[in-house]
């Protein structure tokens, strides 16, 4: 049996669904753990912006970035990819993701500048990945 499960082609925003919901709690007063409600967020959220029609949201349990709570990945086909976490599950939070994930989108090599960053995603990036079959140059 295998782990992996076969993924969208284009952009996605894979989800930690099994975050803690912050540095001192796995759950909130409900029993959901913080990856479960952000993907809530960033669903709501996709769904209220037909501009993100062709990004995937998917989620995937435990991105190994247990002490950066709420933790995402944005990635593209032959574009850096970026993992963020630290984040409020909220709708505040989702929103400024999915901004940035709207211009990650529309650039060549997944490089936003940072006067283009959404104040919200500022001070949340743990990791850059490279594309397959390349590194990131100077």
């Amino acid at each position: 049996m295998s782990l992996l499960t076969r993924s969208a082609d284009g952009p996605g925003l894979v989800v930690c669904s099994t975050c803690r919901f912050g540095p001192d709690a796995y759950e909130d007063a409900e029993g959901v753990r913080g990856g479960a409600r952000l993907l809530e967020a960033l669903l709501a959220a996709k769904d209220a912006d037909s501009s993100l029609a062709d990004l995937a949201i998917e989620p995937m349990p435990c991105l190994f970035a247990c002490s950066s709570y709420c933790t995402i990945h944005l990635r593209a086909p032959g574009k850096i990819g970026y993992v963020l976490g630290r984040f409020e599950p909220t709708i505040d939070a989702a929103t400024a993701i999915l901004e940035y994930a709207r211009r990650y989108m529309a650039s060549d090599e997944g490089v936003v500048p940072y006067r283009d960053w959404p104040e919200g995603v500022k001070g949340h990036f743990i990791v850059r990945t490279p594309p397959t079959g390349h590194v990131v140059g100077s």
